[in-house]
């Protein structure tokens, strides 16, 4: 790919930028931010290990120039003020919105085409914010939760059973956030359910410390994660940039999909070149069905105070 573009060179967009840089994913990247003088320093600090970890995109920053952005094929949104202690993910719409809805449309304006991944918070109402103020179809604009998610879930999975992560495999559904939906039963590690691996108990308490996963890092650093979610971001990036396939948890637009409508949450899809080229609908069992339809209830509440900011 020519050009990748992650508007905001905080934590998460640096880290993702470092990471697709890494990969070799594109002739250049492009990173963003409002704040004077961040872009280019943390671009320029990625470019110096070039040479060090054997990569050749070339890593360039600037200052809200969006027209240094144009012609992008992907584009990673992680503006936004991150969560302080004490502060709920719903808290921090008002804001986030406001920003979001700025970056999506100077980003549309110069890439048309491009594909756009959101990592801003609240993760899927920021989603549904920048697929309006996009005007583009759903499956070219979708948010990274669930493979942040997972990934969580199955460290945890790992610590627990002092085996290799990368032999675990694992979905999620839902919100981003307290109302996620882990799904023990769609987990294995190299085939073997999980159910046999682990008591009911040792499960619980995984998936509930999967769900507050976010929030343990806050109360430890007094400031959101960057490492997971900027990677997480950044495998999104290669699947679509190599047309992998790959099916994943990704904040997609569902139109009847498990019973809900007009919302954002996560599920698993296939992604590649023309980002979200399908959906899998899962068959659920009773409660599994009962934590997902709560899960939309709490989205669809950061939903309606989105609504009625009357941003569009």
């Amino acid at each position: 790919m020519d050009k990748i573009t992650v508007v905001g060179a905080g934590n998460v967009g640096a880290t993702c930028a470092n990471v697709i840089a890494h990969k070799d994913l594109a002739r250049e990247v492009v990173l963003v931010d409002i704040k004077e003088g961040v872009a280019e320093g943390k671009a320029l600090d990625i470019w110096q290990t070039s040479s060090i970890n054997n990569f050749n995109t070339r890593v360039v920053g600037v200052t809200n120039n969006y027209l240094r952005t144009k012609g992008s094929g992907v584009v990673v949104i992680t503006s936004g003020v991150p969560r302080k202690p004490g502060m709920s993910r719903d808290d921090l719409i008002k804001t986030n919105a406001t920003i979001v809805k700025d970056v999506t449309e100077k980003v549309v304006k110069y890439s048309p085409e491009a594909i756009i991944i959101i990592v801003s918070n609240p993760l899927d109402v920021m989603t549904y914010c920048a697929y309006q103020a996009s005007n583009k179809p759903s499956n070219k604009v979708f948010g990274m939760a669930g493979i942040l998610d997972t990934g969580r879930y199955r460290a945890f999975i790992a610590d627990a059973l002092h085996v290799s992560p990368k032999d675990i495999l694992s979905l999620s559904l839902g919100g981003h956030g307290d109302t996620m939906v882990p799904l023990p039963r769609y987990t294995s590690v190299n085939g073997i359910p999980i159910l046999e691996l682990l008591g009911q108990d040792e499960i619980d308490k995984i998936v509930e410390r999967t769900r507050f996963g976010g929030g343990e890092l806050v109360n430890l650093m007094g400031t959101s994660a960057w490492y997971a979610p900027g990677a997480a971001a950044a495998q999104m990036v290669e699947a679509i940039v190599d047309d992998q396939k790959r099916i994943f948890p990704v904040c997609a637009f569902l139109n009847g999909e498990y019973g809900l409508k007009d919302i954002y949450m996560g599920v698993p899809v296939k992604l590649g070149k023309n980002g979200i080229e399908s959906i899998f609908e899962l068959k659920l069992l009773k409660d599994e069905k009962k934590e997902l339809m709560e899960s939309a209830d709490a989205v669809k509440k950061v939903m309606k105070s989105l609504d009625d900011m009357k941003l569009f």
